[in-house]
Order: C-alpha cells, then structure tokens, then sequence
C-alpha cells in the first residue's frame, strides 16, 4: 500500500478507531463518574453530622445491598482505569514510552483488570449475599 493509500484508507472512520481516541473518551466518562461520586461522598459524609448518627447508621444499611456493592466494584473499576490511564499520560509526558504508548496502554489495563479481580474476590461475598 502506497504513501497516499495508507494516508486515505481512515478517510470517513474519523479518529474513533484508535486505541488513543477510545482511552481518551474512557478517561474523560472515569473522571466524570468520580467527580460525581465525590459529591455524592461528601454529602452521605454530612449526614453525620445533619441527621445525627442514626441518620448515618441508616445510610450504611441502605449501602449495604448487594447491588449498591457492585456499583462499589464499578467506582473500583473507574478508579483504577483512571488512575493507570493517568500514570500512562504522565509517562508520555515525560517521554516515557511514547514510541509505544499502545502497549504501554495495554499493560495498564492489564495491571487495572488483575486488581479489579483481586478486588472483585475479596467483594463478592458480599456481593452474593
């Protein structure tokens, strides 16, 4: 395939693609999901101290259902993807990996999907009731 070929075969396939352009939306939703989270934290927190602690005791036990354990092992999954995406940016920012940051990519994943796992096992007796 000549220079030119290679240069138009994308043409109409925009960047959605590549492993760049879907790390870089995952990236954006992950932190969007955190932010949304901390709020939610903070004011789960605040009910200490507005409601008494028996307002917070409630809150706990309402938290304590098998489903609203698994959307914990989705925050843990948003948090690991986010983190080890952002140690990858911060490598290629220092030049680190830059020849191969789709490699580099993967074995964040990796590392992300092995402790989403570890994570997963030690939850899941509490998410199977």
């Amino acid at each position: 395939m000549s220079a030119k070929e290679r240069e138009t075969a994308n043409v109409g396939a925009g960047l959605w693609k590549g492993t760049g352009m879907w790390a870089w939306v995952l990236f954006r939703i992950s932190g969007l999901v955190l932010v949304f989270y901390l709020f939610v934290h903070v004011w789960v927190i605040s009910q200490g101290r507005v409601g008494g602690a028996a307002s917070l005791d409630n809150l706990f036990k309402f938290f304590d259902k098998p489903m609203l354990v698994f959307l914990d092992l989705m925050l843990v999954s948003a948090v690991l993807y986010h983190a080890l995406n952002g140690v990858r940016i911060l490598l290629m920012d220092f030049g680190v990996g830059i020849k191969h940051h789709k490699a580099v990519f993967w074995v964040c994943m990796l590392v992300a999907a092995l402790a989403l796992c570890a994570f997963a096992l030690k939850a899941s007796s509490f998410i199977l009731g």
